[in-house]
């Protein structure tokens, strides 16, 4: 009994406020908030000589990808770079855009399987 609901428990609240309501507006407004800010570190994989940052990804979640937003908003003056199993796996299911994409979009170097030889330069 979902009929459109992301739940059991919604569509069954639903049908709650219907018979005293005779409606139930569902989902009908987005609420803006500030979530405060939380001071958080983050441990590269990996460090080359040249002071290149190496992070490598077989999964790259929703949430690595937010970290990966806001360390380079925090340190500009850092460069991190992705090595993935596969740059072409979708972000999510159904999704139209790869990992290679994300990294193109926001300007992060990616490699795939392997560290190329010319990041060590």
């Amino acid at each position: 009994m979902r009929e459109g609901y992301r739940s059991g428990l919604e569509a069954s609240i639903a049908k709650q406020i219907k018979s005293r309501e005779g409606k139930a507006a569902y989902e009908v407004e987005k609420i803006r908030f500030v979530q405060p800010a939380k001071n958080r570190t983050y441990t590269p994989d990996f460090k080359l000589k040249n002071g290149l940052y190496v992070e490598t990804k077989g999964r790259f979640t929703v949430s690595d990808r937010m970290k990966h937003l806001y360390i380079k908003d925090s340190n500009p003056n850092i460069e991190i770079r992705f090595v993935f199993t596969n740059p072409q796996a979708k972000l999510y299911k159904g999704a139209k855009s790869t990992y290679a994409d994300w990294c193109d979009k926001y300007g992060f170097k990616y490699a795939k399987g392997e560290i190329p030889e010319e990041w060590f330069e």
